[in-house]
């Protein structure tokens, strides 16, 4: 039997540091969270923090504020918007890849393990490296691509049912979950676009105004860079908007091998 063990400065150190809950404290829960400093010559580490939610919000990102706040300032994790809607806070909470802010703490265990998404690089604690998922955005060229000219006098139009086709996968907020979650891409993600980068790819092959769909195809057409997705479905599991990249990547690989005949 293969036995598969990480690098040395890679594993994980569990005797990390102890932040009791104040003394009184009602309504405890516990958090695990990974902690990485690439400045030091340690190794991660898990940071035990005993939060009173009498005194925090619900959600997990409200905890990681409180604790940044209040008790370790050297905390790093990235958010914004605190609603679903941009994508920053995705990372890896009991094992699920989703996003803090959404994610109720009433809804997990009584002690919560929360790490960086998966199978990226760490910059800092909670903050995976996004550079090669983004590269791989833009290589599908996320815009819209013409020949024709635009009407002088008006938009160039839709109707209802071609704009209901892009709706879905126009939700995408990029915010890597279901990435993260996919072996393929943990293997491959050097040449595999992942489901986010096809999922975006999809919205333009399906943009009724578009004229590039023939580049478009041809550029996705290889056997890593759109095949090997192998149709897992733990993308579609791990969305937090509830897309479905799974369905349209065969939509893609079937808009390919119907082009052939």
């Amino acid at each position: 039997m293969v036995a598969f063990r990480l690098p040395a400065n890679s594993r994980i150190d569990r005797s990390g540091r102890v932040f009791k809950a104040a003394p009184g404290a009602k309504d405890v829960r516990t958090f695990r969270i990974y902690r990485f400093d690439p400045e030091s010559n340690d190794n991660p580490r898990i940071d035990t923090f005993e939060i009173d939610m009498a005194t925090c919000g619900p959600m997990v990102l409200d905890v990681l504020i409180k604790v940044k706040n209040e008790i370790d300032p050297t905390l790093t994790f990235r958010r914004s918007c605190r609603e679903g809607i941009c994508g920053s806070c995705a990372m890896n909470i009991d094992g699920i890849n989703t996003l803090a802010c959404t994610c109720a703490c009433s809804g997990l265990g009584a002690e919560v393990r929360i790490y960086p998404l998966p199978h990226m690089p760490v910059i800092k604690d909670l903050v995976p490296d996004l550079t090669n998922f983004y590269a791989q955005y833009a290589s599908i060229r996320p815009w819209l691509q013409t020949r024709t000219p635009a009407p002088p006098d008006r938009e160039r139009l839709q109707s209802k049912e071609e704009q209901e086709k892009i709706n879905r996968p126009s939700a995408c907020i990029l915010c890597a979950c279901c990435s993260a979650s996919c072996p393929s891409y943990w293997w491959n993600s050097d040449r595999y676009l992942g489901p986010a980068a096809l999922l975006q790819a999809y919205r333009w092959l399906v943009d009724s105004r578009d004229e590039a769909t023939g580049e478009r195809l041809d550029a996705l057409d290889d056997a890593f860079r759109l095949y090997r997705c192998h149709t897992i479905l733990n993308c579609t599991e791990a969305c937090p908007k509830d897309l479905n990249p799974a369905l349209t990547i065969a939509e893609i690989k079937k808009m390919l091998a119907e082009r052939e005949h």
